[in-house]
C-alpha cells in the first residue's frame, strides 16, 4: 500500500506541477465564470466550486507534502554521507535538523566567525 501511495504522489505531483495542469484549472475557472449568468450567480453556482477546491486542495497539500517529506529525507541522507566522507567537516551539522532555532542561529553566528 505505501508503495503504491508513493508511485501515486510522485506522479500526481508531477502532474500538477505541470503547465499543462496550470492551463488546465484556468480553463475550468474560465468555464465556472462563464456559467455564473446562466445560473444566476447563484449560491449553488459558488457552493459547486468551493467545495470542489477545497477537497483538492486538502488532497493535493497530502500528496505534496508526502513528496517533500520523502525528498527532504533523501536530501538529509545525502548530505550526511557528505559530511562523512569529507576529513574535516563538521559532522556535528549531520543532524542540524534536529536542533532548535536557537541552536541553528547561534551555528550560523560560529560559522561566520570563522576564518
Amino acid at each position: 500500500m505505501s508503495e503504491v501511495f508513493r508511485r501515486a504522489a510522485d506522479r500526481v505531483a508531477q502532474w500538477v506541477g505541470s503547465p499543462g495542469f496550470f492551463l488546465g484549472n484556468v480553463l475550468l475557472v474560465a468555464v465556472w465564470l462563464a456559467l455564473g449568468p446562466v445560473f444566476h450567480w447563484s449560491d449553488t453556482w459558488q457552493l459547486i466550486v468551493t467545495s470542489g477546491l477545497t477537497v483538492t486542495t486538502q488532497l493535493l497539500v497530502i500528496l505534496i507534502q508526502n513528496t517533500q517529506n520523502r525528498d527532504g529525507r533523501a536530501i538529509h541522507l545525502k548530505l550526511d554521507e557528505l559530511l562523512r566522507a569529507v576529513a574535516d567537516a563538521r559532522t556535528d551539522l549531520a543532524r542540524a535538523e534536529e536542533l532548535s532555532q536557537e541552536e541553528v542561529e547561534a551555528k550560523i553566528e560560529e560559522i561566520k566567525e570563522e576564518p
